[in-house]
Protein backbone atom coordinates (compact mmCIF):
# COMPACT_ATOMS: atom_id res chain seq x y z
CA UNK A 1 0.00 0.00 0.00
CA UNK A 2 1.36 3.40 -1.00
CA UNK A 3 2.15 5.75 1.86
CA UNK A 4 1.87 9.51 1.78
CA UNK A 5 4.09 11.95 3.65
CA UNK A 6 3.58 15.52 4.79
CA UNK A 7 5.82 18.56 4.87
CA UNK A 8 5.43 21.69 6.97
CA UNK A 9 7.77 24.49 6.03
CA UNK A 10 7.05 26.77 8.98
CA UNK A 11 8.23 30.25 8.13
CA UNK A 12 7.79 33.57 9.84
CA UNK A 13 5.74 34.88 6.91
CA UNK A 14 3.96 31.76 5.67
CA UNK A 15 3.54 28.05 6.27
CA UNK A 16 3.96 25.84 3.19
CA UNK A 17 2.01 22.59 3.65
CA UNK A 18 2.59 19.77 1.19
CA UNK A 19 1.95 16.09 0.56
CA UNK A 20 4.01 13.63 -1.47
CA UNK A 21 4.03 9.94 -2.20
CA UNK A 22 6.85 7.66 -1.07
CA UNK A 23 8.81 8.53 -4.21
CA UNK A 24 8.69 12.25 -3.31
CA UNK A 25 6.26 13.08 -6.09
CA UNK A 26 4.35 16.17 -5.01
CA UNK A 27 0.62 15.46 -4.66
CA UNK A 28 -0.72 18.68 -3.16
CA UNK A 29 0.56 21.93 -1.69
CA UNK A 30 -0.89 25.09 -0.13
CA UNK A 31 0.47 28.21 1.50
CA UNK A 32 -1.12 29.83 4.54
CA UNK A 33 -0.06 33.09 6.22
CA UNK A 34 1.76 32.90 9.53
CA UNK A 35 -0.59 34.80 11.81
CA UNK A 36 -1.16 33.85 15.44
CA UNK A 37 -0.06 30.39 16.63
CA UNK A 38 -3.71 29.48 17.34
CA UNK A 39 -4.91 30.35 13.83
CA UNK A 40 -1.90 29.03 11.95
CA UNK A 41 -1.66 25.71 13.77
CA UNK A 42 -5.42 25.19 13.53
CA UNK A 43 -5.24 25.66 9.76
CA UNK A 44 -2.29 23.26 9.61
CA UNK A 45 -4.14 20.62 11.62
CA UNK A 46 -7.24 21.05 9.45
CA UNK A 47 -5.17 20.54 6.30
CA UNK A 48 -3.60 17.29 7.43
CA UNK A 49 -6.88 16.07 8.89
CA UNK A 50 -8.44 16.52 5.46
CA UNK A 51 -5.35 15.05 3.73
CA UNK A 52 -4.16 12.17 5.96
CA UNK A 53 -0.48 11.18 5.80
CA UNK A 54 1.63 8.53 7.51
CA UNK A 55 4.19 10.97 8.95
CA UNK A 56 5.18 14.63 8.73
CA UNK A 57 8.51 16.40 8.56
CA UNK A 58 8.70 19.97 9.86
CA UNK A 59 11.35 22.55 9.03
CA UNK A 60 10.64 25.56 11.22
CA UNK A 61 11.91 29.02 12.01
CA UNK A 62 13.41 29.21 15.45
CA UNK A 63 15.22 29.09 17.68
CA UNK A 64 13.94 25.60 18.48
CA UNK A 65 14.55 23.32 21.44
CA UNK A 66 15.69 20.08 19.82
CA UNK A 67 17.02 18.41 22.98
CA UNK A 68 14.73 15.44 23.56
CA UNK A 69 15.64 15.43 27.28
CA UNK A 70 14.16 18.91 27.86
CA UNK A 71 10.60 19.63 28.96
CA UNK A 72 10.48 22.22 26.20
CA UNK A 73 11.56 19.79 23.48
CA UNK A 74 9.80 20.75 20.26
CA UNK A 75 9.14 24.34 21.35
CA UNK A 76 9.87 27.49 19.40
CA UNK A 77 11.81 29.36 22.08
CA UNK A 78 13.17 32.94 22.07
CA UNK A 79 11.99 34.03 18.65
CA UNK A 80 11.38 37.73 17.97
CA UNK A 81 8.29 36.67 15.95
CA UNK A 82 5.43 38.27 17.90
CA UNK A 83 3.28 35.76 19.77
CA UNK A 84 5.37 32.72 18.83
CA UNK A 85 7.90 32.59 21.66
CA UNK A 86 7.62 29.47 23.87
CA UNK A 87 5.06 27.78 21.60
CA UNK A 88 4.93 23.97 21.76
CA UNK A 89 4.94 23.48 18.00
CA UNK A 90 5.72 19.77 17.94
CA UNK A 91 3.53 18.83 20.91
CA UNK A 92 0.41 20.55 19.63
CA UNK A 93 0.66 18.94 16.20
CA UNK A 94 1.39 15.46 17.55
CA UNK A 95 -1.50 15.66 20.02
CA UNK A 96 -3.91 16.65 17.27
CA UNK A 97 -2.77 14.40 14.43
CA UNK A 98 -1.54 11.26 16.26
CA UNK A 99 1.18 10.40 13.73
CA UNK A 100 5.00 10.44 13.84
CA UNK A 101 6.40 13.94 13.28
CA UNK A 102 10.03 14.94 12.77
CA UNK A 103 11.16 18.47 13.66
CA UNK A 104 14.26 20.40 12.65
CA UNK A 105 15.13 23.94 11.61
CA UNK A 106 14.06 25.31 8.25
CA UNK A 107 17.68 25.57 7.11
CA UNK A 108 18.47 22.04 8.26
CA UNK A 109 15.51 20.84 6.22
CA UNK A 110 16.82 22.77 3.21
CA UNK A 111 20.28 21.30 3.66
CA UNK A 112 18.79 17.81 3.86
CA UNK A 113 16.75 18.41 0.73
CA UNK A 114 19.85 19.53 -1.16
CA UNK A 115 21.63 16.38 -0.03
CA UNK A 116 18.74 14.25 -1.23
CA UNK A 117 18.69 16.00 -4.60
CA UNK A 118 22.45 16.11 -5.28
CA UNK A 119 23.81 13.17 -3.32
CA UNK A 120 26.38 15.46 -1.65
CA UNK A 121 26.72 14.30 1.96
CA UNK A 122 28.82 17.20 3.29
CA UNK A 123 27.33 20.62 2.65
CA UNK A 124 26.28 23.90 4.24
CA UNK A 125 23.04 25.70 3.40
CA UNK A 126 22.48 29.38 4.15
CA UNK A 127 19.11 31.05 3.77
CA UNK A 128 19.47 34.81 3.29
CA UNK A 129 16.00 36.31 3.43
CA UNK A 130 13.91 38.02 6.10
CA UNK A 131 16.38 36.43 8.51
CA UNK A 132 19.54 34.44 8.03
CA UNK A 133 20.04 30.85 9.07
CA UNK A 134 22.54 28.16 8.32
CA UNK A 135 22.35 24.38 8.44
CA UNK A 136 25.06 21.83 7.82
CA UNK A 137 25.16 18.18 6.85
CA UNK A 138 28.27 16.12 7.59
CA UNK A 139 28.45 12.51 6.43
CA UNK A 140 24.70 12.63 5.86
CA UNK A 141 23.82 13.86 9.37
CA UNK A 142 22.96 17.24 10.89
CA UNK A 143 25.61 18.92 12.98
CA UNK A 144 24.71 20.14 16.47
CA UNK A 145 25.51 19.44 20.09
CA UNK A 146 23.40 21.11 22.76
CA UNK A 147 21.20 22.64 20.08
CA UNK A 148 21.03 23.45 16.38
CA UNK A 149 23.52 25.83 14.80
CA UNK A 150 22.80 29.58 14.77
CA UNK A 151 25.05 30.61 11.90
CA UNK A 152 22.95 33.66 11.11
CA UNK A 153 24.07 35.35 14.32
CA UNK A 154 27.81 35.02 13.82
CA UNK A 155 29.83 38.21 14.01
CA UNK A 156 31.31 39.63 10.82
CA UNK A 157 33.87 42.30 9.99
CA UNK A 158 32.17 45.52 8.96
CA UNK A 159 32.39 46.78 5.40
CA UNK A 160 34.34 50.08 5.34
CA UNK A 161 31.37 51.85 3.70
CA UNK A 162 28.91 50.50 6.26
CA UNK A 163 30.47 51.40 9.59
CA UNK A 164 27.70 53.71 10.77
CA UNK A 165 24.85 51.23 10.28
CA UNK A 166 23.75 49.83 13.64
CA UNK A 167 22.19 46.65 12.24
CA UNK A 168 18.66 45.29 12.58
CA UNK A 169 19.04 42.23 14.81
CA UNK A 170 17.06 42.80 18.04
CA UNK A 171 19.53 40.64 19.96
CA UNK A 172 22.97 41.51 18.53
CA UNK A 173 22.59 44.57 16.34
CA UNK A 174 25.21 44.10 13.66
CA UNK A 175 25.62 40.33 13.53
CA UNK A 176 25.40 38.68 10.10
CA UNK A 177 21.59 38.72 10.15
CA UNK A 178 21.57 42.31 11.34
CA UNK A 179 23.66 43.58 8.43
CA UNK A 180 22.87 41.17 5.57
CA UNK A 181 19.26 39.96 5.89
CA UNK A 182 16.51 41.50 3.80
CA UNK A 183 15.33 44.03 6.43
CA UNK A 184 18.80 45.59 6.51
CA UNK A 185 18.30 46.67 2.88
CA UNK A 186 15.12 48.53 3.81
CA UNK A 187 16.75 49.99 6.92
CA UNK A 188 19.63 51.47 4.92
CA UNK A 189 17.85 52.59 1.76
CA UNK A 190 14.21 53.05 2.75
CA UNK A 191 12.99 50.70 -0.01
CA UNK A 192 12.58 46.94 -0.36
CA UNK A 193 15.47 45.01 -1.87
CA UNK A 194 13.52 43.80 -4.90
CA UNK A 195 13.00 47.42 -6.03
CA UNK A 196 16.68 48.42 -5.80
CA UNK A 197 18.65 48.63 -9.06
CA UNK A 198 21.19 45.86 -9.58
CA UNK A 199 24.08 48.36 -9.61
CA UNK A 200 23.18 49.91 -6.24
CA UNK A 201 26.28 49.88 -3.98
CA UNK A 202 24.34 48.19 -1.18
CA UNK A 203 24.56 44.86 -3.02
CA UNK A 204 28.33 44.88 -2.80
CA UNK A 205 28.08 45.50 0.94
CA UNK A 206 25.62 42.62 1.33
CA UNK A 207 27.86 40.32 -0.69
CA UNK A 208 30.85 41.14 1.50
CA UNK A 209 29.04 39.92 4.60
CA UNK A 210 27.63 36.80 2.95
CA UNK A 211 31.08 35.94 1.61
CA UNK A 212 32.45 36.14 5.16
CA UNK A 213 29.81 33.66 6.33
CA UNK A 214 30.78 31.33 3.49
CA UNK A 215 34.46 31.69 4.37
CA UNK A 216 33.80 30.93 8.04
CA UNK A 217 31.81 27.83 7.09
CA UNK A 218 34.58 26.72 4.74
CA UNK A 219 37.28 27.03 7.38
CA UNK A 220 35.28 25.48 10.24
CA UNK A 221 33.28 22.74 8.52
CA UNK A 222 35.19 21.95 5.30
CA UNK A 223 32.08 21.13 3.25
CA UNK A 224 31.98 19.88 -0.31
CA UNK A 225 29.85 22.88 -1.27
CA UNK A 226 27.92 25.82 0.18
CA UNK A 227 24.38 26.51 -1.02
CA UNK A 228 23.03 30.06 -0.81
CA UNK A 229 19.24 30.31 -0.87
CA UNK A 230 16.60 32.80 0.21
CA UNK A 231 15.09 35.93 -1.27
CA UNK A 232 18.21 38.09 -1.15
CA UNK A 233 20.03 35.56 -3.31
CA UNK A 234 17.25 35.77 -5.93
CA UNK A 235 18.85 39.01 -7.09
CA UNK A 236 20.90 37.84 -10.11
CA UNK A 237 23.92 39.97 -9.29
CA UNK A 238 24.36 38.48 -5.82
CA UNK A 239 25.96 35.10 -6.48
CA UNK A 240 28.75 36.51 -8.70
CA UNK A 241 29.41 39.29 -6.17
CA UNK A 242 29.60 36.79 -3.29
CA UNK A 243 31.96 34.54 -5.25
CA UNK A 244 34.21 37.49 -6.06
CA UNK A 245 34.45 38.59 -2.41
CA UNK A 246 34.85 35.00 -1.19
CA UNK A 247 37.79 34.47 -3.54
CA UNK A 248 39.47 37.63 -2.24
CA UNK A 249 38.88 36.68 1.40
CA UNK A 250 40.07 33.10 0.98
CA UNK A 251 43.21 34.34 -0.81
CA UNK A 252 44.09 30.80 -1.97
CA UNK A 253 44.66 29.71 1.65
CA UNK A 254 43.18 26.28 0.96
CA UNK A 255 42.24 24.44 -2.19
CA UNK A 256 38.52 24.13 -2.76
CA UNK A 257 37.13 20.66 -3.57
CA UNK A 258 35.64 21.90 -6.86
CA UNK A 259 35.54 25.03 -9.05
CA UNK A 260 34.26 28.12 -7.25
CA UNK A 261 31.14 28.22 -9.44
CA UNK A 262 30.23 24.74 -8.16
CA UNK A 263 31.40 25.34 -4.59
CA UNK A 264 29.30 28.48 -3.95
CA UNK A 265 26.02 27.65 -5.62
CA UNK A 266 22.34 28.43 -5.67
CA UNK A 267 19.86 25.70 -4.60
CA UNK A 268 19.50 22.74 -6.94
CA UNK A 269 15.83 22.24 -6.04
CA UNK A 270 13.74 24.79 -7.97
CA UNK A 271 11.31 27.31 -6.48
CA UNK A 272 12.86 27.16 -3.00
CA UNK A 273 11.74 23.55 -2.68
CA UNK A 274 14.77 22.22 -0.82
CA UNK A 275 13.10 22.38 2.60
CA UNK A 276 9.96 20.63 1.37
CA UNK A 277 11.99 17.78 -0.13
CA UNK A 278 14.04 17.56 3.07
CA UNK A 279 10.87 17.40 5.16
CA UNK A 280 9.47 14.57 3.03
CA UNK A 281 12.72 12.65 3.46
CA UNK A 282 12.71 13.20 7.23
CA UNK A 283 9.09 12.03 7.45
CA UNK A 284 9.90 8.90 5.48
CA UNK A 285 12.92 8.22 7.69
CA UNK A 286 10.72 7.99 10.82
CA UNK A 287 8.00 5.98 9.06
CA UNK A 288 9.52 3.96 6.19
CA UNK A 289 7.23 2.71 3.41
CA UNK A 290 7.74 -0.93 4.35
CA UNK A 291 6.85 -0.52 8.01
CA UNK A 292 3.42 -0.12 9.62
CA UNK A 293 2.30 3.32 10.78
CA UNK A 294 2.94 4.00 14.46
CA UNK A 295 2.63 6.90 16.89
Amino acid sequence: MNKYYGSIEAGGTKFVLAIADQHYNLIHQIKIPTTSPKETLAATIDYFTAHPVSAIGIGSFGPLDLNIEHETYGFITSTPKKGWAQIDLLGQLKSALHIPISLTTDVNASAYGEMMDTGIQNLVYFTIGTGIGGGAIQDGHFIGGISHAEMGHQLVKRHPDDLDFAGTCPFHGDCLEGVAAGPSLMARTGVRGETLPIDHPIWEIQAYYIAQAALNATLTLAPECIVLGGGVMDAPQMIPLVREDFKKLLHDYIELPCPLEDYLRLPSVPENGSATLGNFAQAQAICPPNKPKHT
